[in-house]
């Protein structure tokens, strides 16, 4: 088999919140078709949701753990469509794990990226009151429920702590590998309990868009969603600690969007400029003395971080999750204490006169880890082994 025939499975995100997951779902679906691969999508919008009658949005979150319609449709998809692989990324909220069943019927095998935690945590962020919390993971959710985890709402919660409880083991049985897109995230979903035998960790990649620094940079940037799981308020108490005297310039959109404007408008060395297009922010990032990514939550890759070290510049981060893989401390960047105003101040500091030799080394790694050739052959490489794993599977089963 030369070219593979797959079928992206993706319900997009709303665009009022950008969504790097969207972009990595669109940036694999061209680098395969520029392949030669055939790529054909099933997806869903958010947006749309805007649009729907008042029943049709009623019933939204009574579809979120499973959803019959959709697993017709995704049935009736494969059936045109006839895919080697199903490559599902995000299920939520138009299409629930039901799609998983319409592969099953059609005796397709199934690959799905992991984004976030959402196997282990209904919200899949295992984040809450400014701290790390797994108080769900390996028992009932129930507790994010109690919480008002998703969306500060205990009723908005409730759909996606039921579909974890209902779909859990429908997940882990429906697919043959999960792609975790950093090795702690895999470290993390299999201490959770996720068998460890169907997660591989297979990096995202990114496109090399010719913007490299020229100089040593102009300013600090944060580029990313305004949130505090983002470390935003950290950042906000580091910055007036740290006084590292070049300028912060802070980017994005999110639910503390006032907050930081107002406290960007009282400092004459912070300017903030909004959400901006990704051709506006691979020019900040590129004039960036190094790029600024305090998470408090663990994330699982680090998307800024990458695209940074393409363009040269450095990263200064919270040392856990895949933070810290992506950033090595003191060689491509610098990493600080999770949480700790002080030690991210202080790495604020230090950045300056380290960024022209720890972007150059950022660079380096960029080019042996990150590159859309890298990207390529472990995705193509990934569903190659599944298919191989089915066929063996078949070859067994016709034997008996």
């Amino acid at each position: 088999m030369t070219d593979l025939s797959v079928l992206v499975v993706h319900n997009r995100y709303r665009s009022a919140q950008p969504s790097g997951e969207d972009n990595v779902v669109d940036q694999e679906t061209a680098l395969l078709r520029e392949a030669g691969h055939r790529v054909e999508l099933f997806e869903r919008r958010s947006d749309d949701i805007a649009t729907m009658s008042l029943l049709d949005k009623v019933g939204v979150p009574l579809r979120v753990p499973y959803n019959r319609a959709a697993r017709e449709a995704m049935l009736a998809r494969i059936h045109a469509v006839r895919p080697d692989v199903v490559h599902v990324h995000n299920t939520f909220p138009l299409m629930s794990p039901a799609v998983l069943d319409a592969c099953t019927t059609a005796g397709i095998p199934v690959v799905a990226t992991l984004h976030n935690y959402t196997q282990v945590c209904p919200t899949g962020t295992l984040y809450r009151d400014g701290g790390v919390c797994t108080d769900c993971v390996g028992r009932s959710p129930l507790p994010a429920v109690r919480h008002g985890c998703y969306r500060g709402s205990s009723a908005a919660t409730v759909p996606v702590a039921l579909s974890l409880l209902a779909n859990r083991r429908r997940w882990w049985s429906s697919v043959s590998r999960f792609f975790c897109i950093s090795a702690a995230q895999r470290d993390t979903l299999v201490a959770a309990g996720m068998p460890a035998e169907l997660l591989a960790v297979k990096y995202n990649f990114v496109p090399d868009a010719g913007a490299r620094r020229i100089g040593d940079g102009s300013y600090l940037l944060y580029l990313g969603r305004l949130a505090e799981e983002k470390g935003l308020r950290l950042l906000m108490a580091a910055w007036d600690e740290a006084r590292p005297g070049v300028p912060l310039v802070i980017a994005g959109a999110g639910p503390l969007q006032d907050e930081v404007a107002a406290w960007a408008a009282e400092r004459s060395d912070v300017r903030f400029v909004g959400l901006v297009d990704r051709a506006a922010g691979r020019a900040l990032v590129a004039d960036a003395v190094a790029v600024v990514a305090p998470s408090v939550w663990m994330e699982t890759f680090g998307l800024v971080v990458v695209e940074a070290a393409a363009a040269g510049v450095p990263s200064v981060v919270a040392g856990h999750g895949a933070l810290a893989e992506l950033v090595a401390d003191g060689v491509t960047g610098l990493t600080h204490r999770p949480g700790d105003p002080a030690s991210l101040a202080e790495a604020l500091r230090r950045v300056g006169p380290l960024s022209p030799i720890l972007g150059a080394a950022a660079r380096s790694r960029y080019e042996a880890e990150f590159t859309p050739r890298v990207g390529l052959r472990e995705l193509v490489a990934g569903y190659r082994s599944v298919l191989s794993d089915e066929e063996v599977r078949r070859g067994a089963q016709a034997v008996r």
